[in-house]
């Protein structure tokens, strides 16, 4: 009997797939002539409403004027660590790269009076939360006695009686050899449950491109790490990035797939920044040549991983958030979008979304620590929603990340889906983007694929990413109807 080869075994399914994912060219166009998607093909993520980069100056008794604790008193808190061996590319955050320690300490020192004139301001002792999630930057730039020292002084400032997840963002190289280990040591005696490690790719070459301080063996042995410790472990990759092509995308999918990990996370490269800062990606997309995938290739690189992970037991359970079982999944970001609960954010350019209003800290390290040091907390930026952008919120962000309950968008706004944007939903349904049940608005399988484009459906006029030349002409055209919640002013 004539063995199986595996290395054929691996090609032929890779070119299956490949082929298959071609099959996602379809829709896309037809999509992409209702007015869906941007007519290049250009992308813009719907990570919060309104768009982070989009805030006015707003001061922070502007912003926290009349606002309580929630009626069920709890919180999720995020906080954020700038720090970083080195920027990648693709990031458009404001991070600080290199080995100041000195400045590192004196962050945490910030940090840490920060969150103790949030407790003054509230009245509160510590700070009840649902679930936690510490992210940058690097939070594992820190060096191990930093890095006790800054969850010792945060969770003394919490009251984790509550709390149903810890979860911490990690770069793979900083917990290799006897020092990461000893970092991973400590998130484990602070109670840190869930990892999310900020891979990108495993191949040598990409992560070379993106500047990344990690290779793929280093990625391959610090996810073993995690799990070896019992850690929920989340792994993240970009598609779309220049060097990438279908199938060497779909490889390193395969390769992913194969570290069996609790959950896989895809995002689209984003070349218009959406965070504070600007990435150099933003420049190199303006001198791309022929490595460079277009937009139809990304879309096959999407199709590609989602064809895999889903014949491997894994199923999307918060927008582009696969896993292997319903119940594993971030708590903080189903609180914040699902459920749309309160949550708050210290330290450099940290966001606060509260049940009404938003808020963003400083962009700027120096002024950070000016206002903190002067007992002030250091919100910049901010918007108090009026009751149409407050109705676009309660519906976009629960749609993109799972679905709409009706009964809780009835209880936030007073209206049903149906009395304010029933047009709009009945289109959505005809493009069969869109599905409804007695209880339920949802996105079908095909709705869930384009759920960042879905969503800019919902934004106001001056909250759509892109100008109205950018689209067709077609039914799905954004700015064709935005508002669509106009009676609720």
């Amino acid at each position: 009997m004539m063995e199986r080869n595996p290395t054929a075994t691996r090609d032929n399914n890779l070119n299956r797939v490949v082929t298959q994912a071609r099959r996602a060219l379809t829709p896309y166009r037809r999509l992409q002539t209702a007015g869906l998607i941007h007519r290049e093909g250009s992308f813009y993520p719907s990570v919060h409403y309104p768009p982070i980069t989009m805030y006015p100056n707003m001061g922070v008794d502007e912003v926290l004027e009349g606002w309580k604790l929630p009626p069920e008193g709890l919180l999720d808190v995020y906080v954020h660590i700038p720090f970083c061996v080195r920027k990648c590319d693709f990031c458009h955050y404001p991070v600080k790269a290199g080995k100041d320690l000195d400045e590192r300490d004196r962050y945490l020192d910030a940090l840490r009076d920060e969150m103790d004139i949030w407790l003054r301001r509230t009245g509160l002792e510590r700070i009840p939360v649902r679930s936690v999630l510490v992210g940058g930057g690097t939070p594992t730039h820190l060096t191990p006695k930093q890095l006790d020292r800054f969850l010792t002084d945060l969770c003394a400032r919490l009251d984790r009686s509550a709390m149903t997840q810890f979860n911490f963002d990690v770069d793979p190289s900083t917990v290799l050899g006897p020092e990461g280990l000893e970092r991973m040591r400590v998130l484990e005696a602070h109670g840190v449950d869930r990892i999310t490690f900020g891979i990108q790719s495993l191949e040598d070459a990409t992560l070379r491109r993106m500047n990344r301080p990690h290779d793929a063996a280093g990625a391959k042995a610090a996810v073993a790490l995690s799990m070896k410790m019992g850690f929920t472990t989340n792994i993240e990759f970009i598609f779309g990035y220049p060097g990438q092509t279908v199938p060497s995308w779909t490889s390193m999918m395969q390769e992913a797939i194969a570290l069996d990990t609790d959950e896989i996370q895809l995002y689209r490269l984003k070349i218009e920044p959406y965070g504070d800062g600007e990435g150099r990606i933003l420049r190199l997309a303006s001198e791309s040549g022929p490595n460079w995938p277009t937009a139809e290739e990304a879309i096959q690189m999407k199709a590609a991983a989602r064809i895999l992970l889903n014949e491997a037991g894994y199923h999307e359970t918060l927008s582009r958030v696969y896993s292997r079982h319903p119940e594993i999944y971030s708590h903080y970001a189903h609180n914040q979008c699902c459920d749309l609960l309160e949550q708050v954010g210290f330290g450099q350019t940290a966001f606060s979304s509260l049940r009404d209003r938003f808020s963003i800290n400083t962009q700027s390290l120096p002024e950070y620590y000016d206002t903190v040091a002067a007992g002030r907390l250091p919100i910049t930026r901010g918007l108090r929603r009026d009751r149409d952008e407050q109705a676009r919120w309660s519906f976009l962000l629960p749609l993109k990340a799972r679905n709409v309950i009706k009964s809780r968008f009835l209880e936030q706004t007073g209206k049903t889906p149906g009395d304010l944007i029933g047009a709009k939903l009945n289109i959505l349904k005809e493009y069969g983007l869109l599905e409804e049940s007695a209880e339920e608005l949802g996105l079908t399988e095909l709705g869930r694929f384009y759920a960042e484009e879905i969503a800019h459906q919902f934004h106001s006029e001056e909250h759509i990413p892109f100008p109205t030349e950018c689209y067709e002409d077609g039914p799905l055209h954004p700015h064709r109807n935005p508002a669509l919640v106009a009676g609720m002013v």
